[in-house]
């Protein structure tokens, strides 16, 4: 029979950021699953990095920060990142001892009594008197909306579902999206698919140079301050800009990377602007990003006006209880880092400053 079990603190998620946080829970004194329990709907450990093509290689991954207190060692940059990655977070949850329930899938989060939260799950429900959110956003792709979009009569598939370049052989692939996965998608298809076609809605912004402490902290602040305002968060990525690697710079100069703007229709045959030009295609394939993973929340009713949680460093300003790490500015993976132990800082000050009150 399910019951209401109570603890401290629920952590939901455990990629990058819920880990981050359950290991700061663990070192700072609670213990899993008398004082903290950590949720996970994916099959196996790995986060988002178990779903990732098999071509996306360890090699490819950009910018992959360590879990704290663990570093990744030794890892061949030819193996899937979904392996390499995997294979990491299942031996950081077994050295720390995390005990990540799993498969979990969380239903929703609502008030529960004596000041508490209930957190309604497949596995039952749980009360709790803080929660830290680490739910990504690999779970909610985004398809923008065009017209004519549902005439086509080829596939359309998003970055989501994307398994590698060779079942694209011999086709004409339109990719839309300026981010890091469109870029890496074009390259990989240009040598397999008839043609390739690349639009977005602004042009591509590539960086050169390294990528140092004061830029990222300059990226994420503009971030923050969406999040601060209310509003929906955009990526990390998409206020740095694309590195000018070497691959990129061989696919500008190949003309793979020859980048169009956005198309204003889609037809049965493929694509087409307003000013007549048309492109066939078999295949489109969105490289549009994911959106937060966050309607569990909605009973809370912590969206602002302008769509998105507003937050203050990880706390949610509209219930100092919860804390959303890996949104926003702390989606990258150092960023999740820091946010965990942030969290954690905030939530035992939190629960200090209460006595504990029995559901």
């Amino acid at each position: 029979m399910n019951h209401t079990r109570e603890v401290e603190v629920v952590v939901i998620g455990a990629g990058q950021a819920g880990l981050a946080a359950a290991h700061h829970l663990r070192r700072t004194g609670f213990e899993p699953e008398r004082d903290f329990v950590a949720l996970d709907h994916s099959p196996r450990p790995g986060g988002a990095w178990q779903f990732r093509w098999p071509s996306l290689t360890y090699g490819k991954v950009h910018g992959m920060h360590a879990l704290p207190g663990m570093e990744l060692t030794g890892a061949d940059p030819a193996r899937p990142s979904a392996e390499v990655i995997g294979e990491y977070f299942a031996a950081y949850e077994e050295t720390f001892d995390l005990r990540v329930r799993r498969p979990v899938d969380v239903r929703a989060v609502r008030e529960g009594t004596g000041g508490r939260l209930l957190v309604e799950t497949s596995d039952g429900a749980w009360s709790t008197r803080a929660l830290i959110n680490a739910t990504g956003t690999w779970d909610r792709p985004f398809w923008p909306r065009y017209p004519g979009q549902e005439t086509f009569r080829g596939r359309q598939l998003h970055t989501a579902r994307y398994a590698g370049p060779e079942e694209f052989a011999g086709q004409r692939v339109v990719v839309v999206g300026g981010g890091a996965s469109g870029t890496q998608h074009l390259l990989e298809l240009a040598p397999y698919a008839a043609a390739t076609t690349w639009v977005t809605r602004r042009p591509p912004v590539f960086r050169e140079g390294p990528f140092d402490e004061n830029a990222g902290r300059a990226a994420v602040a503009l971030v923050e301050e969406r999040v601060r305002r209310g509003l929906p968060p955009k990526s990390v990525v998409s206020v740095t800009g694309l590195p000018l690697n070497d691959a990129i710079r061989a696919g500008l100069e190949s003309g793979v990377l020859d980048r169009l703007p956005m198309f204003d229709r889609i037809t049965e045959e493929g694509v087409e602007w307003a000013d007549g030009r048309r492109v066939a295609a078999d295949v489109i394939l969105w490289a549009t990003g994911f959106r937060p993973v966050i309607d569990h929340l909605a009973p809370l009713r912590l969206r602002e006006a302008g769509g998105g949680i507003r937050v203050e460093g990880t706390r949610a300003v509209a219930d100092p209880r919860v804390h959303l790490v890996g949104y926003g500015p702390s989606a990258s993976t150092i960023g999740a880092n820091r946010a965990g132990r942030a969290a954690v800082r905030d939530i035992r000050r939190l629960l200090a400053e209460q006595e504990p009150v029995a559901a």
